[in-house]
């Protein structure tokens, strides 16, 4: 699957280069190993090919369980390292997955929103802060604009569009002793979050866009 996935993302590259407006920006920020969480918005079934366009690192993720009924469609998700789970985020199976693939030192890219968010980022699955918590992996947030406009799965070798990533600086959740109640987790939620949105054209921002204003884009 390795040579696959190698082979796939670099054809993405000539695709987004050749059919698109291709521009990615910050790719010296990504930590060439250990464990890292890849953390971004999501606009698309394009987003997952644009960030393993992106970033020189194998990239491993997770997608909707609908995703994989058509098995056609199943065989091109595995072939993007894509792991089913379930949309809720109560997906026990899917979350030792990830755990597991941290554990081994991967990347895998997550997108909290938990669905796409085409006009504006919305309230992520604090699941996410749970997994940075639980495996203590680096952070490496990434902001996605463009690929709202690609909304055929068709479309996704000849996005016709402009399509712009920006890659965040690494970072980690501070150290939080014994459980943490929902508040914290929230918190802990919105902290990654809202480096994703900073990184974001303010329109895209949306339940975001006053928090990241705040820090700075």
């Amino acid at each position: 699957m390795g040579v696959t996935y190698f082979l796939s993302a670099n054809l993405a590259r000539v695709c987004f280069s050749t059919f698109g407006r291709w521009k990615v920006e910050g790719r010296e920020s990504v930590p060439p190993r250990g464990r890292l969480l890849v953390v971004a918005n999501h606009q698309s079934n394009a987003d997952p090919p644009v960030v393993s366009a992106a970033i020189r690192r194998r990239v491993w993720f997770v997608g909707k369980q609908e995703l994989f009924r058509n098995p056609i469609s199943a065989t091109v998700l595995r072939a993007w390292g894509i792991h089913p789970v379930a949309r809720n985020g109560r997906d026990s199976e899917g979350l030792r997955w990830i755990l597991g693939m941290l554990e081994q030192e991967q990347a895998v890219a997550i997108f909290p929103e938990g669905t796409r968010s085409p006009r504006g980022m919305r309230a992520a699955n604090r699941g996410v802060a749970f997994i940075a918590m639980k495996s203590q992996a680096t952070i490496l947030p990434v902001a996605i604009t463009g690929t709202e406009k690609v909304k055929a799965m068709w479309r996704v070798p000849f996005p016709f569009c402009s399509i712009h990533v920006r890659i965040g600086e690494p970072f980690s959740l501070p150290l939080i002793e014994g459980k943490p109640d929902d508040a914290i987790m929230d918190s802990l939620t919105q902290i990654i979050m809202m480096r994703v949105a900073a990184l974001l054209p303010e329109e895209y921002r949306g339940v975001y866009g006053q928090v990241a204003s705040t820090h700075g884009a």
